[in-house]
């Protein structure tokens, strides 16, 4: 590592990306992880809902452009559904930090989370957007000290979990696909880079809190603390617990009896769709198979419960907005304000370069 390199990292914390697909137990290992002074992971900013309109920004290495990014981006955090507590970030302050260096939307986005975990005095910055694992290698491009918290789960549970999150579709079979999607790019990570990816199974956390937990500290360099088991003093994750039914749980002691918990909620159908998709990686992780996964995938049938994801994701908001308005008025706010960026964008060209900004600046865009 170079002597330039070796000094930027002293100046920052070092960067964490948890991947590679949510529902996996993420915010259980985050809460958890916070207890350490040296570790820093805010509820995440989840930017995979903002790459969509990175184009509409034009040529980044127009500072105009960068800038509005910057701004817009600060917006995309103060719009979240939990706030960073006692973190104040000025899109000014993070523009001149990252302006000479290579110019992307990601820079932006770990600029404010490396701010943010300076404001909190961490040695280690953590962001918990497993979604990010698709742009894995711009990261890497990036920050050449980046690693990466690979956290599997029993695809039957897990996408037991993502059926009921609104943020994902309401269909097994589409979610087990995309499930699939996320850790073929998280294999292909760990194939490229093994010293920079810890990859654990959400179950061994479950019936060892301990021992995993140690072995992710000693992956970070920092130190394991045994108030890391005692989730009853985390005021973030007492908080976070009342906001949302899919946070609930969050605020007690793991349950290991919960880890068969999907054998009541999934059909035996539902089952083997998972376990025909996901059996290369149910394999690879030792998770043993139910059924002869031998469950018929074909495009006609993607396609058909595709539409009626579509219906149930619908009435799955108008279900939010009756049982929890809260719960939905925050996310929507959050919607709001990506449709507001969006229409924005789209009646507003781009600044184009001038010829110094073309000499003096460059982008990876």
């Amino acid at each position: 590592m170079s002597q330039q390199n070796s000094t930027q990292q002293k100046q920052r914390p070092t960067p964490v990306l948890m991947i590679p697909i949510r529902r996996c137990g993420s915010h259980a290992l985050r809460l958890r992880l916070n207890a350490s002074p040296d570790f820093y992971s805010p509820y995440p900013m989840h930017i995979v809902d903002f790459m969509p309109l990175v184009p509409s920004y034009g040529d980044l290495s127009v500072d105009w452009n960068y800038f509005q990014m910057t701004i817009d981006l600060v917006g995309l955090q103060n719009s979240t559904m939990v706030k960073w507590d006692e973190v104040a970030l000025d899109p000014v302050s993070i523009f001149e930090a990252i302006k000479d260096k290579p110019r992307h939307v990601h820079m932006i986005a770990w600029e404010m989370l490396f701010q943010a975990g300076a404001q909190n005095d961490a040695k280690v910055v953590m962001d918990k957007s497993l979604d990010n694992i698709h742009y894995a290698s711009d990261l890497v491009s990036l920050f050449d000290d980046m690693l990466f918290l690979n956290v599997v789960r029993d695809p039957r549970a897990q996408i037991c979990c993502i059926n009921r999150a609104i943020i994902h579709d309401f269909d097994t079979l589409l979610n087990s696909l995309t499930w699939v999607k996320a850790h073929d790019a998280a294999s292909a990570l760990a194939k490229k880079f093994p010293e920079r990816v810890l990859t654990i199974r959400y179950e061994d956390f479950l019936m060892s809190q301990e021992a995993v937990l140690a072995k992710i500290c000693e992956f970070f360099g920092i130190e394991f603390l045994p108030s890391m088991l005692d989730i009853s003093t985390s005021q973030e994750a007492q908080s976070i617990a009342g906001r949302s039914a899919l946070w609930e749980t969050n605020c007690f002691a793991p349950v290991a009896a919960n880890i068969d918990k999907f054998k009541k909620a999934l059909s035996t159908e539902e089952i083997e769709i998972i376990d025909t998709v996901t059996k290369d990686y149910m394999d690879m992780y030792g998770y043993e198979r139910m059924t002869s996964a031998n469950a018929p995938v074909t495009d006609d049938i993607i396609e058909s419960v595709r539409e009626r994801s579509e219906l149930n994701k619908r009435k799955a908001w108008i279900d939010l907005k009756t049982v929890d308005p809260q719960d939905y008025q925050l996310r929507q706010f959050r919607s709001d304000y990506l449709g507001m960026l969006k229409q924005r964008l789209a009646n507003t060209p781009s600044q184009q370069p001038s010829v110094s900004q073309e000499n003096k600046l460059q982008t990876i865009a």
